[in-house]
C-alpha cells in the first residue's frame, strides 16, 4: 500500500505531521479520524514530495509569487471549512491556516482577516475588506452562513464550487495542450524555412537570370519579409493585441463581443453552455444558502463575465420584483437555451429551484465536456493538415522553380 503525508489537528488545536499507509486518500483520512485527529491534508508520499518542492521554489525570492490566487483562496476556504466543522473557534482555526500558509502573501492575507475578526468584525465584512480578493458572490454566501449559523456548512460548499469550477478550467487547460503544442510546432517550422531555409536558395535563382515561377516569387518575398522585418512583425502584432485589448473595454464593443460569443453560428452554442451551467451553480448556490431570489439575481448578474447575458439577468431581475417569476421572462429575452429555461421553470412549479438549478448546472458542465471534446477532436488533424499544406507549399515552390531552371518537366 502507498504512504500518505498528512497535516492535522488535534482536539486541542495542535498541529501534527506525519505519515501513514493507506490504499487510498478517503483511507488515510479515515485513519486520521479513527487517531482522533482532524485531517486537513494528505498526500500520496510522492505527490506531497512534489508540493514541498514547489512550496520552497516559491519560498526563495526568485521564484516567490507576489499575489494570492484563486487556488490558494479554494485551499483556504476547503481548510477553514474542515476546521470549523470539527468544533474549533474561528480564531483558533486561522492560527493553524496562517502556520499552514503556502506563501507569506497567504499568510499576511490570513492574519488581516484574523485581526478583523478579534476586533469584533463579521467574518464577511473581514473578507469584504480584503481589496477584492473576495467576489461578491463569495462574501454574500459567508453573510448567508452567518445569518443561518451554518458558516461550515457554507464554507463547504463554496469549496466544493470553486472545485467543480477549477476542475472546468483545468479540463479545458488540459484539452488544449497538445493542440497548443502544434500550432506552436507550425509556427516555428514555417518561420524557420522562410527565415532560414527560403533566402539561401534566393542567390542560385537569381545566378540564373530565368524568371521564377509566380508561387516561388511569392514565397522568396516572405522569406525576404520575415529575415529583415521580422521584429517588425512581432511589434505590430503586439501593438494589435494591445489595441484589441483596449478596445475590449470599451462597454460598447464588449456587449457586441459577447454578444456574437452565445449566439455565432459556430461558437454560440459552447459558450451559452458554458455561460448557462455558471449562471445555473452560482444562483443554485446562493439559494440553497438562504439569499432571496432577488439578491441572488443581482450578485450573479455582477459575477457574469458575458455582458449579453448579464443585461438579460438584470431584465428578469426586474421583471421578478413585479411577480412575474423567474423562467417566464428568461424565455422571453430569447438569450439561454430552451432546456435549461423549461427545467427552471419545472423547479419554480415544485418549489425545488435551487435544486433544479444545481441539475441544470450539472447538465451543461456534461455538455460542455463532450462539446470540447467534439471540437478538440476535429481541431487537431485540420492543424495538421493545414500545416501540411503551407509547409507543403513552400517546398513545392521551391522544387517547381529549381525544376524551371534545369528546363526539366513540372
Amino acid at each position: 500500500m502507498p504512504f500518505f503525508q498528512y497535516k492535522a489537528v488535534t482536539p486541542a488545536g495542535e498541529v501534527q505531521e506525519g505519515v501513514l499507509e493507506a490504499s487510498t486518500t478517503q483511507g488515510a483520512v479515515a485513519r486520521l479520524q479513527q487517531m482522533g485527529l482532524i485531517p486537513i491534508r494528505a498526500e500520496e508520499a510522492g505527490a506531497a514530495k512534489a508540493a514541498g518542492a514547489h512550496e520552497a521554489r516559491a519560498s526563495t525570492p526568485l521564484f516567490r509569487r507576489n499575489r494570492v490566487t484563486q487556488d490558494d483562496i479554494r485551499i483556504v476556504t476547503r481548510e477553514l471549512a474542515t476546521l470549523l466543522k470539527a468544533g474549533l473557534p474561528l480564531d483558533r482555526a486561522f492560527e493553524i491556516l496562517i502556520s499552514l500558509a503556502a506563501s507569506p502573501k497567504v499568510a499576511e492575507l490570513l492574519g488581516r482577516i484574523r485581526n478583523d475578526v478579534r476586533g469584533g468584525a463579521a467574518l464577511s465584512k473581514a473578507i469584504d475588506a480584503q481589496r477584492g480578493l473576495f467576489s461578491r458572490f463569495y462574501v454574500n454566501m459567508i453573510r448567508a452562513g452567518e445569518a443561518g449559523g451554518s458558516l461550515p456548512t457554507v464554507l463547504l460548499r463554496l469549496a466544493e464550487y470553486m472545485e467543480r469550477a477549477k476542475a472546468l478550467r483545468d479540463n479545458v487547460t488540459a484539452s488544449l495542450t497538445y493542440p497548443a503544442f502544434l500550432a506552436a510546432v507550425s509556427v516555428i517550422a514555417v518561420v524557420v524555412l522562410l527565415g532560414a531555409v527560403v533566402p539561401r536558395f534566393k542567390p542560385i535563382f537569381a545566378g540564373t537570370g530565368k524568371a521564377v515561377p509566380l508561387m516561388t516569387q511569392a514565397v522568396l518575398f516572405a522569406g525576404d519579409a520575415m529575415r529583415n522585418w521580422g521584429w517588425l512583425m512581432l511589434i505590430v502584432m503586439a501593438a494589435l493585441g494591445w489595441l484589441m485589448q483596449r478596445r475590449l473595454r470599451d462597454p460598447e464593443v464588449r456587449y457586441r463581443v459577447d454578444r456574437w460569443l452565445v449566439t455565432g453560428v459556430v461558437v454560440g452554442g459552447l459558450f451559452s453552455r458554458i455561460e448557462m451551467a455558471r449562471f445555473s451553480r452560482t444562483l443554485g448556490t446562493l439559494l440553497a444558502n438562504g439569499v432571496t431570489l432577488v439578491s441572488a439575481l443581482n450578485i450573479v448578474r455582477e459575477t457574469m463575465g458575458n455582458s449579453y447575458l448579464a443585461e438579460a439577468i438584470g431584465n428578469v431581475a426586474r421583471e421578478l420584483k413585479e411577480g412575474r417569476g423567474l423562467g417566464r421572462p428568461m424565455m422571453e429575452t430569447g438569450r439561454f437555451p430552451m432546456l435549461a429555461v423549461h427545467m427552471i421553470l419545472v423547479g419554480e412549479e415544485t418549489g425545488r429551484l435551487d435544486d433544479m438549478l444545481m441539475q441544470v448546472a450539472e447538465t451543461y458542465d456534461q455538455e460542455v465536456e463532450v462539446a470540447i471534446r467534439k471540437a478538440l477532436a476535429l481541431l487537431q488533424p485540420v492543424m495538421i493538415v493545414v500545416m501540411a499544406m503551407v509547409i507543403g507549399f513552400i517546398i513545392i515552390a521551391l522544387l517547381s522553380a529549381m525544376l524551371s531552371i534545369y528546363d526539366l518537366p513540372i
